[in-house]
């Protein structure tokens, strides 16, 4: 860490926000980016933009905070040395855009700010799944042929670059397999930064096939771990999976599923129409749900609705009661 990067909060800041109340995630980044034009049919998909037009970037975590997030999930998902040494670029650049993905959303938390965003914000440094490097798929599968400890030294070095950059909390999400949630614990030990472990899942298994009591319970254990929960699946998939996660680890619970509509690899688009209702907004949060908002497809428009739902459950007050002066945030 250099000396000029700000010290990372502590865990207790959004921790404590959690016992207060909820926390409102963003939504997709892809589809903010790809409705203000940007083509992401790159394997790098929105990685790429990092490089290219970082200030896109800045304006989609933007949109979600002024649209009522807490929380922003950095473009970082599929930025790994190794989906950038495909295209040329070496390390010491791919580290510096990793760092960038970080540093461009609290720049965006700034101009939230300016704006007169007056709740709490917070910046989630997203670690995806070994799949979402190879671009082929295989993240919604797992079973990549690796060993744990294969898995958690390719986590390890992006994980120590990202927890450089002083995110709040480190995203562990769309993990397709126990097994690498497994060696993502691991990697993640002794980086001085909380982290949430999210699973994709099918039903009530994650997409590898384990069943979600025997995959949640890996994080029981994990101080690291301030939240358990799933992303990226069918919103009709939360219900149960946030009742087995609130009961197995005892920990908060984070959810942010997609919109419902489906993903036709080969044709490149999305088929079908949304289920995410707000109901069952309201339903998760009875569950043990804390942190709550969207994946592929959940726009600005839809984390609004989140957060007035939320509102609406909790009173007026609830994200603002969340942060005390011993747990400020950045912002």
């Amino acid at each position: 860490m250099t000396s000029d990067t700000p010290a990372p909060l502590s865990e207790a800041s959004l921790a404590t926000a959690l016992v207060g109340g909820c926390v409102v995630l963003d939504g997709g980044m892809s589809n903010q980016l790809e409705s203000a034009g940007h083509d992401l049919s790159d394997e790098l998909w929105s990685a790429r933009l990092l490089a290219e037009r970082p200030e896109a970037i800045t304006e989609a975590h933007l949109a979600y905070f002024e649209a009522g997030a807490n929380v922003a999930i950095t473009s970082s998902y599929q930025a790994t040395f190794e989906g950038f040494a495909k295209r040329g670029i070496g390390d010491r650049e791919a580290a510096r855009l990793l760092t960038s993905s970080v540093e461009l959303a609290r720049e965006a938390a700034r101009q939230a700010r300016g704006k007169g965003v007056a709740h709490p914000l917070w910046v989630a440094a997203s670690v995806g799944p070994y799949g979402a490097m190879l671009a082929d798929g295989s993240e919604y599968r797992g079973r990549y042929g690796l060993s744990v400890e294969e898995l958690a030294r390719f986590h390890r070095p992006r994980l120590e670059v990202l927890a450089a950059a002083a995110p709040d909390v480190l995203a562990l999400e769309t993990v397709p397999d126990a097994e690498e949630a497994e060696a993502l614990l691991r990697a993640v030990r002794g980086l001085g930064v909380p982290a949430w472990l999210s699973y994709s899942i099918a039903g009530d298994r994650t997409r590898a096939g384990q069943p979600l009591a025997e995959a949640f319970a890996l994080a029981a254990d994990a101080d690291e771990v301030i939240a358990v929960g799933v992303n990226c699946c069918a919103p009709e998939d939360v219900d149960a999976a946030v009742a087995t996660a609130a009961r197995v680890t005892g920990k908060p619970v984070v959810v942010y599923p997609n919109s419902g509509e489906v993903w036709d690899a080969q044709a490149r688009a999305w088929n079908g129409r949304s289920t995410f209702t707000f109901e069952q907004v309201r339903g998760w949060r009875e569950s043990g749900a804390r942190l709550i908002g969207g994946c592929c497809r959940v726009g600005p428009e839809a984390v609004a609705s989140i957060a007035r739902t939320l509102t609406s459950v909790m009173g007026p007050g609830f994200r603002t009661m969340q942060v005390s002066e011993r747990s400020p945030s950045r912002f």
